[in-house]
Parts: structure tokens; sequence; C-alpha cells
């Protein structure tokens, strides 16, 4: 079964880290080390649609600092 075609129905949250750039995670593990929760928990599309809404500047913060 090609994994890329099958529909992906597991729940995911978004997460953010130090440098404030965004990805999302399964709901059900951990956070990675040096993620932070940024509350939004949904469907993978759901969670990349909140991301494209907030993350508008796609540098890493301390290159956005200088």
């Amino acid at each position: 079964m090609n994994r890329e075609n099958s529909s992906d129905e597991a729940i995911y949250r978004v997460v953010v880290n130090h440098e404030e750039q965004y990805s999302i995670w399964p709901a059900d593990r951990d956070l990675p080390a040096g993620w932070r929760d940024a509350a939004k928990v949904g469907s993978k599309q759901e969670c990349l649609d909140h991301i494209s809404q907030v993350w508008t500047d796609m540098r890493p913060l301390s290159l956005r600092s200088r």
C-alpha cells in the first residue's frame, strides 16, 4: 500500500521551536526535545492550514531579530 495515497486519519498537534519554526507532530506522542505545543490540535490538513496562517515569515527568529 502506498502511504502517500492513503488517507491520514491521525490527530496531530502544531509544535514550535525556539527559533519560532513550526511543524506538526502526532498528538499521541510526547513532544520532541526542543519543541513546545503551539495550541492547535486537529487533522494533518487542519494543522498545516493553521501553520500557513500563523507562520508568515519563514526566517528563523535569530535572523529576524538582526
